[in-house]
């Protein structure tokens, strides 16, 4: 699913892919994707191997072995024109994050990294994001139990990785009643963070 934003003004296309529970029309990523074109990038969705078997099929699958998730990410890569980013929400932008390196690809967003798992802060998933040499964004809420910030400020991340909090906000970027914010309101907020984050690397 390839969107284009209105206007002739267009930053990148982000290959945007789903996390391991939700299909690519979810509602978190049909705000994410509107979103996204209001900030002038092209958006190109699509469904990892399981997810569209279970479109098709009707019966919960889980996520297919890593190696299967890159083939189908860099399948989609190879088919955009033109300066390309790699993103995701949560199992969708590890997946981003581990392919960025060999890949022409600009960077990578990911809108909710899954650090570790909840409650087992132990089995950690950043090797990869210590030797980091092309940039990365990470979109996190600070409520979010896949990674906190006091967790995350001790992983020895890259320089070339980049996290920016949003006061508040769950995995799903769900606020507080209290905070008197809407879960719309951190999705945009996401959002202008990638446009900032593709300007500047064109910019480069």
């Amino acid at each position: 699913m390839l969107q284009h934003p209105a206007g002739s003004t267009r930053l990148a296309t982000l290959v945007l892919a789903h996390g391991a529970g939700a299909p690519m029309d979810s509602p978190y990523m049909e705000l994410l994707a509107a979103h996204l074109l209001s900030e002038g990038l092209s958006v190109l969705r699509f469904e990892f191997p399981y997810m569209a078997e279970r479109r098709n099929g009707g019966r919960k699958r889980p996520p297919n072995p890593m190696p299967r998730l890159e083939e189908a990410f860099r399948q989609q890569l190879d088919g955009v024109a033109g300066p390309a980013l790699l993103g995701g929400k949560s199992m969708g932008g590890r997946v981003a994050s581990h392919i960025l390196e060999h890949s022409d690809a600009l960077g990578a967003i990911a809108f909710g990294y899954p650090f570790h798992p909840p409650g087992k802060p132990e089995r950690l998933r950043t090797e990869h994001l210590q030797q980091q040499g092309k940039p990365i964004l990470i979109v996190q809420g600070t409520r979010d139990p896949f990674g906190r910030e006091h967790e995350v400020a001790g992983y020895g991340l890259a320089d070339s990785v980049e996290v920016r909090w949003l006061h508040d906000g769950e995995h799903d970027l769900r606020p507080t009643k209290a905070s008197g914010r809407s879960q719309e309101d951190l999705i945009a907020a996401a959002a202008v963070e990638a446009g900032l984050f593709a300007r500047r690397l064109l910019r480069q």
